[in-house]
């Protein structure tokens, strides 16, 4: 049976299976009662209502709704897949230039009997992790970081997965002064530069060069309710409109979501979410995405190094030929 995973926070478009919800665990409660009567049939009846419910209402979101699931707090997060996917994972830390930063996270591990290298955007799953790893906002120090461990996936010749899911790189001024664009747009030269394959995955939100800095991949996979972008509807709402209440407007007009961008030749696959979406099934979702994986390291694993950079260069140079 399916790990289910708790689900505390609602967004607004779910509210009409709040009070089903709610009917629901109060009858198990009753159930499980001493004494309690047997009420299975009805428990069954709502929890099927629910499961229509949800697939109803996500089959029908909004870029601004997916947008809100692709934020949703009770995600799994880029540490829940490394905990899932990877054996005897080892995490590396520090750049060797200024310091550590937790925003990204990376080390070596097993993945189905290969070994690899894993790095990604960690966001934290309570207040205490967000303000540690800074809501998934990296430093120049972060992608200086990742810069190394690809460096030493190439000389190891592990191939890289790397898992994205943040906003954007850090905006503050200390970040700027350390050399916030030099750092991005080295990490993703890195990315094109190196023998080995990568495979990324866009987990929640990629945002902007923050999430291209690792994203710079042979193969791109990204899940269903995830968004991928440029800037986020509020910033870009913000510049072209002057208004960030135009943010739905946004969302919809930049072409945002998997379904947008698969059609547009950004990504290379969308995997599908539970239902409900990732944060009703930690477990389903992180065995979905070990697949796909698997899958696309399968699919690379036969070709030498020069190849391996010529197909990210054709793949990236070929987005929006067709047009």
């Amino acid at each position: 049976m399916e790990q289910k995973v708790p689900v505390r926070f609602y967004l607004d478009f779910e509210k009409p299976i709040v009070e089903l919800e709610a009917k629901i665990n109060e009858l198990k409660a009753m159930a499980t009662a001493e004494g309690g009567v047997s009420i299975a049939a009805e428990i069954k009846t709502l929890e099927e209502k629910v499961n229509d419910l949800l697939v109803d209402i996500y089959s029908k979101l909004t870029p601004w709704q997916k947008t809100l699931v692709a934020r949703h707090p009770e995600r799994p997060h880029c540490l829940d897949y490394i905990n899932a996917l990877i054996d005897d994972f080892t995490p590396m830390a520090g750049d060797r230039y200024f310091g550590e930063d937790a925003a990204i996270v990376g080390g070596i591990g097993t993945f189905r009997g290969r070994s690899v290298m894993v790095i990604g955007n960690e966001k934290g799953s309570d207040m205490q992790g967000r303000i540690k790893h800074n809501f998934g906002m990296a430093n120049p120090e972060g992608y200086r970081k990742a810069v190394r461990l690809m460096e030493m996936a190439d000389k190891f010749s592990l191939p890289v997965i790397t898992l994205v899911d943040t906003a954007g790189a850090y905006p503050g001024v200390a970040a700027e002064e350390r050399g916030q664009a030099e750092a991005i747009a080295r990490s993703t030269d890195c990315c094109l530069r190196i023998g080995v394959p990568i495979v990324s995955v866009i987990i929640g939100e990629g945002g902007s060069g923050g999430a291209v800095a690792i994203a710079t991949a042979n193969t791109i996979l990204m899940l269903e309710h995830s968004i991928y972008s440029v800037i986020s509807p509020e910033g870009a709402a913000s510049i072209i409109w002057r208004d960030s209440n135009k943010k739905e407007e946004a969302a919809t007009a930049m072409k945002i979501t998997a379904q947008d961008l698969i059609g547009l030749g950004v990504v290379d696959e969308i995997l599908a979410e539970p239902v409900g979406a990732a944060h009703r099934d930690h477990r389903r979702m992180t065995r979905i995405v070990g697949d796909a994986i698997a899958r696309s390291l399968d699919a690379l694993q036969d070709k030498d190094g020069p190849a391996l950079r010529q197909h990210r260069y054709d793949r990236f140079l070929r987005i929006g030929r067709q047009f």
